[in-house]
């Protein structure tokens, strides 16, 4: 079996269901991705592993390589998508369409359509030439849990010196990333009747008091940390979502607040967890409230990769551009974490990323798939 064309492959890329979500309800496997790349990889010449994730019924990894050495390069992205609502798209999210010089489809830039665009790199590459090893690396969850790349932490293996993941960037390189962290900060206090206080421990005038001190602690976190290459230069932090009582003649028992906070590269995620964790048992302890404090998920490091290493240099020689930050997660810390300097480079726009009618332009095509063949070259060849 030959690979497919290349439009065709994202074609069957885009036709394949693979939502990930922490919601049962929208949540999907990708195995029919994963089964479309093993083909298509076996196809053009590469050893390929396909690998359940403990724990995760339906969901697997790829690791599809050719060559051998200590260097090489990895060719990274995840095959699952956002939610979708269909009733905001003017066309079926899972038909690849072309229209206005455009690719619609969900995950035509973020970013299912990097994988058919590295097989066609590879499209008459004799792989037994290469001096160093080339791997397609393709993961599960990443828009969820990170399961998929959690899972490549446990079994500790060497896929490359170098790794580019294709996320959308707009054909730019990009070294840095800020991390996201969630926390659930709720508050037990006592109902009773509104009119006599004393009846009951109002929650909602606790979490008032938290409100307070974690604007404050946001104030000294941006006065500590600043990094002005990126256009948010301080680490963010939002109120995103509170509820609390039930009636305006009851006094409230419980309150909940959830917040979103993205530090810097150089701020660690457990750190910031057991900081806030401290302050506001100070700022409990003696009332009558009880302080709860839940992490959603594990949140995702920030990432820095060197501006002098060699994946870097070679990216902004390639691409035009000096490599630059960004406000989204990745898997790139993982991907760190098992020895690899890692990059993100790829043709879609973030902008497009989680909307209605999705698409990726026919112009970022061919000048993708020619970067993808000189990264090859650099680090294979």
């Amino acid at each position: 079996m030959s690979t497919p064309a290349l439009i065709p492959m994202i074609e069957q890329l885009i036709a394949a269901p693979s939502v990930s979500s922490i919601s049962p309800q929208w949540d999907q496997s990708n195995e029919q991705v994963i089964q479309h790349l093993a083909d298509w990889c076996r196809s053009a010449g590469f050893q390929v592993e396909v690998l359940p994730i403990p724990g995760h019924a339906s969901k697997f990894n790829l690791v599809a390589s050719a060559g051998k050495g200590p260097g090489g390069l990895v060719l990274s992205g995840h095959t699952d998508t956002v939610p979708y609502d269909e009733q905001r798209w003017q066309s079926d999210p899972f038909r690849l369409v072309e229209r206005d010089n455009r690719l619609y489809g969900l995950g035509t830039s973020d970013m299912k359509a990097f994988f058919a665009l590295v097989l066609e790199a590879v499209r008459g590459l004799d792989l037994s030439q290469l001096k160093q090893p080339l791997t397609l690396l393709a993961t599960a969850d990443e828009e969820s849990n990170m399961c998929g790349a959690q899972s490549l932490l446990e079994t500790n293996r060497r896929l490359g010196r170098y790794a580019v993941i294709g996320e959308p960037t707009g054909l730019k390189p990009v070294r840095m990333h800020k991390g996201i962290s969630m926390e659930i900060i709720r508050l037990h206090g006592r109902s009773g009747h509104s009119s006599n206080p004393a009846l009951g421990v109002n929650a909602l005038e606790g979490m008032y008091r938290v409100i307070g001190d974690i604007l404050a602690w946001r104030d000294e976190l941006q006065a500590r940390h600043k990094n002005p290459l990126f256009e948010v230069e301080v680490p963010t932090l939002n109120l995103g979502h509170i509820h609390g009582g039930d009636n305006p003649n009851r006094i409230c028992a419980s309150c909940e607040l959830q917040i979103d906070l993205r530090p810097l590269p150089g701020m660690v995620l457990q750190d910031l967890h057991d900081e806030l964790a401290q302050r506001l048992e100070r700022l409990m302890s003696g009332s009558e409230l009880r302080l709860e404090i839940i992490t959603p998920f594990p949140g995702i490091p920030s990432m820095e990769t060197a501006a002098d290493s060699e994946i870097v240099r070679t990216a902004e020689q390639l691409t035009g551009h000096t490599a630059s930050s960004v406000a989204f997660g990745t898997e790139a810390p993982y991907l760190q974490q098992l020895g690899m300097e890692t990059l993100i480079l790829g043709p879609g726009d973030i902008d497009q990323a989680h909307q209605p009618n999705e698409f990726i332009g026919l112009e970022r095509i061919q000048p993708m798939v020619g970067l993808l063949q000189g990264l090859i070259r650099s680090f294979c060849l």
